[in-house]
């Protein structure tokens, strides 16, 4: 978008097509030695392309994806412990969505997963070394919204900007902008209060095995 900024400017001011007035294009590559391993030949046409499950739910899937950093880690980690690269997105994206600028502790990763705390301890040093290297604030990548201060009008890679006016509706409609915002905050709180009821389980379960040992202890001596 800056360079299609500046050819527009360009052509603004000097009113006709100059050398420097080109938009660049990433070129089409060919002969790619690595594309049979990428995409094997064996695909066939299955019988029915769209299943439908009526009575039940599809489990919703995490918002990270694995890279190949990651899958390197997950095979390391294999090796010594039980592992899933589904699993592994599961944990990434709970630490991603329980941080906000900062990160999390490990002993609230620990109350934000369910894993044992070795395998919790291998991943949350290796998600707290790949955050610190990433530029952007999150390893989730999320799209750039306008700032609601007006600090972010003039940046091109802003998207989904706000009208300069309020949106019309029909008035027999209910769901204005007002709304639609005070859903959002009630589905935030909502996932709030989960994650809270979450970890005062996992907190309660720790005091009972906690008062069980005790008795142990006592009953030993």
């Amino acid at each position: 978008e800056h360079h299609l900024q500046r050819a527009i400017s360009a052509q603004q001011v000097y009113g006709e097509k100059r050398d420097n007035m080109v938009i660049p294009v990433p070129e089409a590559e060919s002969n790619i030695a690595y594309y049979e391993s990428i995409y094997p030949g064996e695909f066939k046409m299955p019988k029915q392309l769209i299943h439908i499950q009526p009575f039940s739910l599809d489990a919703e899937q995490p918002d990270y994806d694995l890279d190949s950093e990651d899958e390197v880690f997950v095979n390391k980690l294999k090796k010594r412990m039980d592992i899933s690269p589904l699993q592994f997105e599961e944990m990434i994206d709970r630490l991603e969505k329980g941080s906000g600028q900062q990160p999390v502790s490990l002993q609230e990763a620990k109350l934000l997963l369910k894993e044992d705390d070795e395998l919790i301890r291998e991943v949350y040093e290796y998600w707290i070394k790949k955050r610190k290297n990433c530029r952007g604030p999150s390893l989730i990548p999320a799209v750039k919204q306008e700032k609601r201060d007006g600090s972010s009008t003039n940046d091109p890679y802003v998207a989904f900007r706000r009208r300069t006016e309020k949106m019309q509706t029909r008035k027999n409609r209910k769901n204005d902008e007002a709304s639609y915002e005070k859903m959002l905050k009630l589905r935030r709180d909502l996932s709030r209060a989960v994650t809270i009821l979450e970890m005062i389980k996992r907190r309660e379960k720790s005091k009972r095995e906690l008062l069980h040992l005790t008795l142990e202890i006592i009953e030993k001596r």
